[in-house]
Formats: structure tokens, sequence, C-alpha cells
């Protein structure tokens, strides 16, 4: 607090664990009398059912090598999930309830992160949020459930599109039951109504999180809209990329392994566990892709793939290799 008092706020960052959700990270800069710059990174604990506490924090977010100035709400850094990002050079923030001074008392028990709150609410460069642009913790915030519908809540939209210009309109998306008419050849056409308003209006994250495990098409005809109207939700509800091949991949990934602990079982039980505790993980990351479907895979993940890949090509070369090598050993 006194380094707050003795310079001015730069950025304050803050994220949340993507594994345990109570685990909470704050990357600090503040910007000195000598035009300087010093980052401090926080740790918390925020307790459901209990009181907010600090924890002494190690620089991990840090060692993730990123840029300050380019991180933003939904950003993904190893296991941790961007909630919040405020730099003082940029536009005016909204807050979320989860660290909104008002609606959540809890956070005057750890002054280091509220003083910094209550400083960007004081200069204006920040407002409290009652709906939040769908990145919110569930902490201590539980008693709006009841006056709002999450499925209500604005989420964040993405520049990515989903092979989709954002600002160009549907062109034949059908939705409704076809209606036959009858043309002057004898030839029976067919024409498609798109779908309705009400149709789309109707489709709610819960909905969609249905259907996350098949091709966005199949998805399509199943909530009855076209894929095009289908994408255009998902923009809406903040899901620049229809998250089914993520989703594929884990399942991959986790059935290979639930093969390989299988063959450890008897031969390596230290092995085996190892290869288990890899499985766990790789279902809790499909758990929380199928909460929020905006996130991408963590980079662990993408290189135990990338490794996967590795050994299969190797061993399908080694395969052609001794085949070729066969005929010549008859000989």
């Amino acid at each position: 607090m006194e380094l707050a008092k003795a310079s001015s706020l730069a950025t304050l960052l803050v994220f949340e664990n993507t594994i345990n959700r109570e685990l909470i990270r704050s990357l600090h800069v503040y910007r000195l009398a000598d035009g300087k710059e010093n980052e401090v990174e926080r740790e918390f604990v925020f307790k459901r059912n209990g009181p907010y506490t600090e924890m002494a924090a190690n620089p991990l977010l840090k060692l993730q090598k990123f840029r300050v100035s380019e991180l933003f709400e939904g950003k993904v850094t190893g296991l941790w999930l961007c909630i919040f990002a405020f730099h003082a050079d940029g536009p005016p923030h909204r807050i979320p309830p989860l660290l909104s001074i008002s609606r959540n008392p809890k956070l005057k028990s750890i002054p280091n992160l509220f003083s910094d709150l209550e400083m960007i609410l004081q200069c204006g460069c920040g407002a409290e949020d009652v709906l939040i642009s769908g990145i919110s913790s569930e902490g201590t915030i539980e008693e709006d459930g009841d006056n709002q519908n999450q499925s209500s809540r604005r989420l964040p939209v993405f520049d990515q599109d989903l092979n989709f210009l954002p600002n160009s309109a549907p062109t034949s998306e059908l939705s409704e039951p076809e209606k036959a008419e009858q043309g002057h050849t004898g030839i029976v056409m067919v024409k498609k109504k798109r779908a309705t308003s009400k149709d789309i209006a109707r489709i709610a994250m819960e909905d969609l999180a249905k259907y996350f495990d098949v091709p966005i098409v199949e998805a399509s005809k199943s909530l009855k809209v076209g894929v095009t109207v289908l994408k255009k939700k998902c923009r809406e509800l903040g899901i620049p990329r229809w998250p089914h091949r993520k989703i594929k991949s884990l399942d991959g990934l986790i059935r290979d392994l639930q093969e390989e602990a299988a063959q450890w079982q008897h031969e390596d039980e230290a092995a085996a566990f190892a290869v288990a505790k890899r499985r766990m993980m790789l279902e809790t990351e499909k758990e929380i892709i199928e909460r929020k479907p905006f996130i991408e895979l963590q980079s662990e993940t993408k290189q135990f793939r990338q490794d996967v890949f590795k050994r299969r090509h190797k061993a399908r070369a080694l395969k052609k290799a001794m085949s070729f090598s066969s005929p010549n050993l008859g000989h």
C-alpha cells in the first residue's frame, strides 16, 4: 500500500486459476515519480465460505513472458484466466462483481488489492458493472443469481470471426418447417424461411453447451437454426470459434491415456499413476472449456498433443521402414 501511495497505478491485471477458482493472482504496475515502473505480483485465496486472504506470491505470471500492455479480459496465460485488465492509458473499464467494492465487502480484508480498485473508481477509470462481461468468478456474488439469468449477461465480443464478417447479414438461414409450393412446371419447389428473431433470442449458453461435442453443422440442425445464425449467436455470447475440435482433441488424448494407463497397470504402478494424473488434468480442462468455450487449450496440453503426434509419426515411419525391409530379408 505504501508503494501505491508513493506512485501512480499504471496497470492492474487480475487472474483466476482455471483449476481452482478460489485462487486469484494480481499484477500491479506502478509508475514511479522518476518515470520508471515497478511490477508487484500478489496471490490471494477468495474463499466462498470464509474471508479472503493474501499469500506470499512467487512471480508465476511473469514467467509466462507476456507483454503487460497486450493483456485483455478472457486471455489465458498458462493456468490463469484474466478476469480484469486495467490500463491507465486505455479507455474506462467495467469492474466485474467479484472485484466490485460496493458488491463484495470481503475485498476490504485484502487492502493491497482493495486500495488499487478503489483508486481506479475514484479517478473515474472504471465502473462497477452489474452485467459482467461473462468472465466473472462465482465468489461472493451468488445473490445476483435470483435477479438475473446467467444467459442474459453480456459476454465479450471478440475480433476474431467464425468464418463470417461481423457486420455482414445472414443470407439464407432456415429454421422453420419448409413450405412446399407447386411451380408452373409441376415441380415441387421447396421454400425455406430463415430463423425468426424469437428463435434466435431463445438460444442461451446452456443450449449451445449441449452440442459442443458435435460439429457446428449438426448443432445448427439440432437447434433448428442456420449455421450462419448460430455463428452470429456465438459471437454475441463471446464464443469466437466453435469448440468441437478442442473437445474432440481432448477426448482423443484422454482415450489414449486410458489405454496407456491400462498397459502400465501391471508393469509400473508409478508410471500408471502419472498417466492417470495427466488424464484427470485433461478431463478437468475439458470441463472448463465446456463451461467457458472461449478459452484456448493450455500451452502444456498443446505441447503434450504435439509430443503424441510426433510419437505416432515415428511409429508409422518405423513400421513402414520395416515393411520395406522385410522382403529383402527373405532373399
